[in-house]
């Protein structure tokens, strides 16, 4: 492969030059610079590369341009390259600005003019961007071609799978020529789908999930048998452990079921996150965890499913489905929780079939024109409704309570209630589903007069409460009759620790019946349901495993 491209843009000749000039100085024999006075050359500049298949690693834009300003371009260059790392120049009155920026964009970082001395101001910045490239899927993971059907659920499954893990993959549907002829060349038919066709033509025929995550680039296997620490669990609880965890010197390992991010981040909008004053996607928060636990030395694993812990001593087990298992000093569960099924007839037959739970943003494009339903009243559900609204003809949100304001926040009712094309019917739900190889219609009952409707429907998202993933933990971990894992002060029957404890100590805040299994996030008991103190439990955790370790 090429030398990658450094590209930087500035209307301001003087400026250009002399970032250039720095960005040559320290990257120059690894890198090719290339620099533009303008949105407009930047982006033929960007073609042609693109053209002649050369990597692209990061693109540093100025605020402040005439016609096209930075956050306009970088919009435009992430079409071209997406797994560019971007950062925006601006002044010290364009704070505003570089926030917007990192929120509409995903940039990386802003740099304030001047940046001098580099060495502290630059340099930093350009080589964390640069490693953050080279650590996400390499350039020719992009040419795997994904062909399967709109209403298949296994298709669905892969496609959410390499999106949530964000793998770039190109779709083919089997009802379009393209499609057709990728599954003749591939000696595939119909009957096959998902199908994976990788750069080097190896064809995949229904892959399992690890499967499709080794032949992407997504690491499965564990690189050592024995870690300080465990993560079970990848959304902002796991991530925030994991981060923390390798950022104070623990070998620390996430094993996460499918994609990093858990519920959260199928969330197409979070507002309010401490930070992100115009919100941030789940998928954009977590990236930028995930990258920043790979920049501490955390492993990530990915498609793993774990389906036992045991306790040897000091020593914690945790085993997987496939048999395999790696063993630690202390476990953090953050399993989190999944959404309830809806239970009613023919939902589970239409599963992945216009029958969704969770967001399913990969669906966007298909509830274009489209009347989309919603099940739930809390903030998930909502956010998932402002954002099928810039798709969809209407959405309906469907609640059995009487009202949103008991289990959504006040912005997002608000919100709701400003966008014409959102429709709440309250005390209403869903008594069953109708279609034959994909949802077509639903059936209505107003709960207090049990008055039934049927209406035509092509997506259904499915938001209503959770149930915690704690099976696995069985007879080996103390359990709530809910399946949520009671931890500290709640383990204690009448002053009377829990059975089988053998410490001389209470088990503390976020420890569970198994001294050095610590809990954290939706699945501890009694947790609150928020992002901010999923990540905020993650972090206590590892200060209880630091803890914990030096005691023995």
């Amino acid at each position: 492969m090429s030398r990658p491209v450094l590209l930087t843009v500035d209307d301001d000749p003087q400026v250009s030059r002399a970032v250039a000039r720095d960005l040559r100085r320290r990257f120059g024999e690894d890198c090719r610079i290339v620099r533009a006075s303008s949105g407009a050359e930047a982006l033929e500049a960007l073609r042609e590369l693109k053209l002649r298949g050369e990597p692209v690693a990061v693109l540093l834009a100025d605020y402040r341009m005439p016609q096209m300003d930075g956050i306009e371009f970088l919009e435009q260059a992430m079409d071209l390259f997406p797994r560019a790392r971007r950062a925006l120049l601006t002044a010290y009155a364009d704070t505003d600005a570089a926030i917007a920026a990192i929120n509409l964009v995903d940039v990386d970082a802003y740099l304030l003019k001047p940046w001098d001395p580099p060495e502290e101001k630059l340099y930093p910045v350009v080589d964390t961007m640069l490693d953050a490239w080279r650590a996400s899927p390499a350039a020719a993971v992009e040419d795997v071609k994904l062909v399967g059907h709109r209403w298949s659920p296994a298709s669905f499954r892969a496609r959410d799978l390499l999106a949530r893990n964000a793998v770039p993959y190109r779709w083919y549907s089997v009802e379009e020529p393209e499609g057709q002829r990728l599954l003749e060349a591939a000696g595939a038919t119909a009957d096959d789908v998902p199908v994976v066709v990788t750069p080097d033509g190896q064809v995949m025929r229904s892959p399992a999930d690890a499967e499709l995550a080794a032949v992407v680039g997504l690491t499965v296997d564990a690189r050592e048998e024995f870690y300080d620490l465990v993560v079970v669990g990848g959304g902002p609880a796991g991530l925030g452990a994991a981060v923390y965890g390798a950022s104070e010197g623990l070998r620390t390992v996430l094993v996460e079921r499918e994609a990093t991010g858990g519920q959260a981040g199928q969330s197409s909008r979070i507002e309010n996150y401490l930070g992100f004053p115009d919100g941030v996607s789940g998928g954009q928060l977590a990236d930028r965890a995930r990258r920043q636990a790979g920049k501490f030395g955390a492993e990530l694993l990915l498609t793993r499913d774990v389906v036992a812990l045991e306790a040897h001593g000091p020593k914690r087990v945790v085993r997987f489905a496939d048999g395999g298992a790696i063993a630690a000093h202390a476990v953090v569960l953050a399993t989190g929780v999944s959404y309830r099924s809806l239970g009613v007839d023919g939902a589970d037959d239409l599963t992945g079939r216009g029958v969704f739970y969770g967001s399913a943003l990969t669906e966007a494009a298909a509830c274009k024109g489209r009347d989309v339903y919603v099940v739930g009243g809390a903030n998930s559900a909502g956010q998932a409704a402002m954002f099928f609204a810039r798709h969809a003809r209407s959405v309906t949100m469907l609640v059995r309570g009487p009202s949103l304001e008991a289990s959504m926040s006040h912005y997002l009712i608000a919100q709701i209630a400003d966008t014409p094309e959102i429709s709440v019917r309250t005390c209403t739900t869903v008594v069953a589903t109708h279609g034959s190889d994909h949802l077509e219609s639903l059936t209505l009952q107003d709960v207090q007069t049990g008055e039934r409707e049927t209406v035509p429907a092509s997506h259904l998202f499915v938001f209503i409460g959770g149930a915690p993933r704690t099976a696995w933990l069985d007879g080996v971990v103390a359990r709530d009759e809910r399946g949520f894992i009671p931890t500290g002060p709640e383990l204690l029957a009448e002053g009377a620790r829990p059975r089988g404890w053998a410490l001389d100590r209470d088990p503390w805040l976020l420890e569970s019946s198994v001294p050095g299994v610590f809990v954290a996030g939706d699945v501890r008991a009694d947790s609150v349901k928020r992002v901010a103190s999923a990540v905020g439990e993650g972090a206590l955790a590892v200060t209880l495993v630091h803890r914990y370790l030096g005691e023995r």
